[in-house]
């Protein structure tokens, strides 16, 4: 069996809010130093809840914050596919994801 270590590393302020957020890999494939946010959800089979930590940057701009929401909630649409073959589910959360992009106004922003 295989291990694969992912590790963040977040530098605090004195008041322990994020100022930099770096990710880790043991194959140095996804070492990146400029994070400005994390939003990491996993499932607690035992508690059968989602575990959480959200974590941005105080300078993270709004605007890329709906952006990387907007990106996250189509990745979403597109597991829920995946995962379940429920396309009127995905397809309703892809619906939303364009209102959202519209009342943001992000489209086309990358």
């Amino acid at each position: 069996m295989m291990k694969q270590t992912l590790k963040f590393e977040i530098e605090l302020d004195e008041n322990n809010l994020p100022l930099n957020i770096e990710m880790h890999a043991d194959d140095g494939a996804t070492d990146e130093n400029n994070i400005k946010a994390l939003m990491v959800s996993a499932w607690a089979a035992k508690t059968k809840e989602t575990l959480r930590i959200d974590l941005w940057t105080k300078d993270m701009p709004v605007n890329e914050m709906f952006i990387m929401y907007h990106q996250t909630m189509m990745s979403m649409a597109a597991t829920l596919d995946r995962s379940t073959g429920h396309d009127k589910l995905a397809g309703a959360l892809r619906d939303y994801c364009e209102f959202f992009a519209e009342e943001t106004e992000i489209q086309g922003t990358k």
